[in-house]
């Protein structure tokens, strides 16, 4: 009976995936874009019995992708979710980076992920309502949003994650309708100076946002991210920032996010 119990116990252990509790999709309201936008939503399995309340991360896909992006790259997200403790919230951000437009008044996705999103999660689930229970994180597109939305609203979170993010848009003028939502460059430059990451840090405090940057060697844009790292570095801002070989690619992200739900997990630790 013994022998039995053993085995039963490390069957379970291996199929432990088999039994996370799978993801959720959420529709979102928006007022300010008048519209529902879809998420997903993914709980530890142990959240219906804790009755405790969970610190959340919200991941931001890239250009071209879509709320179910990080899953995909990520498949072992649930698991993830429960021996961290957290709640993974995967918003749907278009094509917009993550800004109010200043272009096009129908795209709003700063005030719906930082606002009406979190709103959003708050009331649906049990959350440390607290920047101190919040972190954002993403990639390239979703990179540059994540430090974007943090950096901007620290009331709402305390910790951002950049991973192979576009830090700095300004070296990229025609690429990925940024100058849909911006305007041309060439006649829009205070607008682009505005709009972009690494420029937002200025005025910052050492210690008021948990900061992790992270790209590969290979990556288009390491130049940016090395840039933004020397910046705060000049600054006196303490962050984490992580260089190795690699490109801009889902290999690269699916290894990346294990060190940045780290460094989010010691965040939420601390607090």
């Amino acid at each position: 009976m013994k022998t039995l119990a053993a085995i039963l116990v490390l069957f379970s252990i291996l199929t432990g995936s088999l039994f996370a509790k799978a993801p959720i999709t959420v529709a979102a309201k928006s007022d300010v874009m008048k519209k529902e936008i879809p998420a997903l939503v993914i709980l530890p399995d142990d959240y219906e019995k804790s009755g405790k309340s969970y610190p959340v991360i919200y991941l931001l896909h890239g250009f071209g992708g879509n709320y179910q992006t990080w899953y995909h790259i990520k498949p072992n997200l649930p698991e993830l979710a429960t021996s961290n403790q957290v709640i993974f919230v995967l918003p749907d951000g278009a094509t917009s980076w993550y800004w109010d437009s200043p272009v096009n008044q129908n795209l709003k996705y700063e005030t719906y992920v930082a606002k009406e999103l979190v709103d959003f999660i708050d009331s649906s689930y049990r959350t440390i309502k607290s920047p101190k229970g919040r972190a954002i994180a993403g990639l390239s597109m979703g990179g540059h949003g994540a430090m974007w939305l943090a950096l901007r609203h620290k009331d709402v979170f305390g910790a951002a994650g950049a991973i192979s993010g576009g830090v700095d848009i300004r070296p990229f003028p025609k690429n990925w309708d940024m100058a849909k939502n911006l305007g041309e460059y060439s006649s829009n430059k205070d607008v682009w100076d505005a709009h972009t990451v690494i420029n937002q840090v200025d005025g910052l405090k050492n210690g008021e946002l948990a900061i992790y940057i992270d790209c590969g060697f290979s990556d288009f844009f390491y130049q940016v991210n090395l840039n933004l790292h020397n910046k705060l570095l000049q600054m006196k801002i303490d962050h984490d920032y992580l260089a190795r070989p690699g490109a801009h690619n889902n290999a690269y992200w699916n290894n990346a996010i294990d060190y940045n739900i780290l460094f989010f997990k010691k965040f939420f630790s601390k607090n």
